[in-house]
């Protein structure tokens, strides 16, 4: 009877060995010297295809311990982790017990303790391994050295002196008095082909005729035609003496008209609106000879 007993225990204990994990880890040494590599292995038999769960790669060991390497085995029935680790501090520093979770069981390490020494001693005499060398450079090695340095420096001398030429040159271009004559001739040519004088549509002749113009007058001349009433403009343009008077007559009877217009108190032929867009026309090229009767004025 008792040795049934034995064998039951001894079966049992067979069977146990034989279907439970079993984790082991070794740490190849427990004093260091600054930043001196050692090696710490773990490993877990017995998986029966259970999977691991642990900490992610490079982040098992605590702060102190710098990470060199970890690699992961996995075979159905083995579990092995390798980790290569430096420290760079002096002193006492412990590998605590770390958790791997097989399926629903949890295993654990046994803790380390380390004691990591500076090897270098005080007085010590470090020599180099050689001598070193002078070596002489020539303009092409310069010239590899520092290419990017130059090539940026001239990258930015040609962008500033860019941004200097636009803002001299390119902006008053685009603003010039000639510019802005061209692009109103060519918007009144645009309203004669629509023709609303051979139609008699006068409405819509004054309407953008005087439009026009008031956009002219805005940026040729630097008065807010755009927003001021025609009595407004034509006091405005009287005090500033910068339109000629000639100009200054063609502006205020055509305006004149087309606000009679507007408000239907007055209704010109087509001979009356074939004059004024004439004038006007005439007006925008005579502009040029008004600014520079200005600049000649401001001159003196």
């Amino acid at each position: 009877m008792k040795l049934k007993k034995i064998l039951f225990i001894l079966c049992s204990l067979v069977c146990v060995n034989t279907f439970s994990q079993i984790l082991s880890s070794h740490l190849d040494k427990q004093t260091l010297a600054l930043g001196e590599v050692n090696h710490f292995v773990i490993k877990i038999d017995n998986l029966n295809n259970q999977p691991v769960t642990a900490a992610a790669k490079n982040e098992l060991l605590p702060f102190h311990f710098e990470e060199v390497k970890d690699s992961i085995g996995t075979q159905p029935n083995s579990y092995e982790r390798k980790i290569e680790f430096a420290v760079y501090e002096e002193g006492k520093f412990t590998i605590p017990v770390l958790e791997f979770k097989v399926g629903d069981k949890i295993l654990k390490t046994i803790p380390y303790e380390i004691d990591v020494i500076n090897t270098a001693q005080k007085g010590d005499q470090i020599n180099d391994i050689m001598k070193n060398k002078e070596v002489k450079l020539g303009a092409k090695d310069y010239w590899e050295l520092y290419k990017w340095y130059i090539l940026a420096a001239l990258g930015v001398i040609a962008f500033i002196v860019a941004l200097i030429m636009y803002l001299k040159w390119g902006r008053k271009s685009k603003a010039s008095p000639v510019v802005a004559t061209n692009q109103t001739l060519k918007e009144l040519d645009s309203l004669k082909k629509k023709k609303y004088i051979e139609e008699g549509n006068y409405r819509s002749f004054y309407v953008e005729l005087i439009d026009i113009s008031r956009k002219f007058i805005t940026k040729q001349y630097h008065l807010p035609a755009d927003v001021l009433l025609t009595d407004d403009l034509v006091h405005l343009m009287k005090k500033n003496n910068t339109i000629s008077l000639e100009n200054e007559k063609v502006v205020e009877e055509v305006f004149l008209r087309g606000d009679l217009v507007k408000f239907a108190k007055t209704f010109p032929d087509q001979q009356t609106m074939e004059n004024d867009f004439a004038d006007i026309r005439e007006f925008v090229k005579r502009s040029s000879k008004d600014l520079e009767f200005e600049n000649l004025r401001k001159d003196v």
